[in-house]
Parts: C-alpha cells; sequence; structure tokens
C-alpha cells in the first residue's frame, strides 16, 4: 500500500528500475547529439533542459508512464533542439527572430538607464552581480551584459589590455 510516507516494494522497484532506465536513455542520446544539449546558451536551451527534467520526473514517479513513451518525448525535446540550434548557426533571420540579443546594462561604471528599464532590471541586480565579481570600485567596470541566457556578465577594466571589439559582437549598447 502507499501512502504520503510509505511506499509497496513493487513500487519501490518500479522507480529503481525507471531510474536506471530513463537516465540510461538520457545519457546515451547525450552521447549521440551532444554536449550542447544540456548547454544554457540561450533561453531555449534553458527551456528543453526543464522540458527535459520534467519528463525525467513524470517517468520515475508516475508508474503509468511509460519508459518508451519517455524515451520518445526525450528524444523528440533533443532533437528539436538540435534542429533549431543549427537553424540558428545558419539563417541568420532565424536566429534574429528566435534570439534575445544580450544588452548592455553598464559602460565604463555608469548605468544605461533606458536598457536597465527596458530589461526590467533594477541596479540593485547588478549590484549584487557587480560584489560577485569581487568589484570593489564602480571605477573597476568597462561593460555589465545581461546575456542572452538571462546570465550578467561583468568585465573588468585592466591598465595594461583594452576590450576587444569582437568581446562586444551583438551586444545591444543603446536601445531605442
Amino acid at each position: 500500500m502507499e501512502n504520503w510516507l510509505f511506499a509497496s516494494g513493487e513500487i519501490i522497484g518500479k522507480v529503481i528500475l525507471s531510474i536506471l532506465s530513463i537516465f540510461t536513455i538520457v545519457i546515451v542520446i547525450t552521447r549521440i547529439s551532444g554536449l550542447r544539449t544540456f548547454a544554457k546558451m540561450s533561453s531555449f536551451d534553458f527551456a528543453s533542459t526543464i522540458a527535459i527534467g520534467s519528463i525525467l520526473a513524470s517517468i520515475v514517479l508516475n508508474s503509468n508512464q511509460s519508459i518508451t513513451k519517455g524515451a520518445i518525448a526525450l528524444g523528440g525535446i533533443i532533437l528539436f533542439q538540435s534542429v533549431f540550434s543549427y537553424c540558428k548557426r545558419n539563417y541568420e533571420w532565424f536566429n534574429n527572430l528566435f534570439t534575445n540579443k544580450p544588452m548592455l546594462l553598464m559602460e565604463n561604471g555608469e548605468f544605461i538607464l533606458q536598457n536597465l528599464r527596458k530589461t526590467n532590471v533594477d541596479p540593485k541586480d547588478i549590484y549584487a552581480k557587480l560584489r560577485e565579481a569581487n568589484v570593489k570600485d564602480k571605477s573597476e567596470i568597462l561593460a555589465v551584459v545581461l546575456e542572452s541566457t538571462g546570465d550578467i556578465s561583468v568585465l573588468h577594466k585592466s591598465k595594461d589590455i583594452g576590450l576587444a571589439k569582437e568581446i562586444l559582437t551583438g551586444v545591444q549598447k543603446q536601445q531605442d
């Protein structure tokens, strides 16, 4: 009998078998499709990772779901992610349509207020990221970028090395 605290041996056995089976399937699919499967390179990758986790949980915890159905769902999501990535790499219009562009939030220690408003980021959030990046003074900041993944990157000034232009490739500097 199963309740909120205990489960029968049969159910526990199904859970263990499901875990072994579905994770083996994930490993095989990941080896075939490559490491990018779980990379957080874009918001789409993040959504795919959440969907994969949801499927894994459903298969492991719900004895009414088949492992075959889970494997097909996982394979479908990862195939769609691979096709999506291929289209992003090979078709600029597709990339522009479906990918958020990184946004410059701070330049040379000064906030770009219109970009903060546009991205709905509060200066307090930036200060938290600056502390994480071990920034002690705003004069140390070359740039702060909200990446397409939602991560915030902090670029520090250096006395002997300037910022190469290609580092900010694709970053929107001023929002219209």
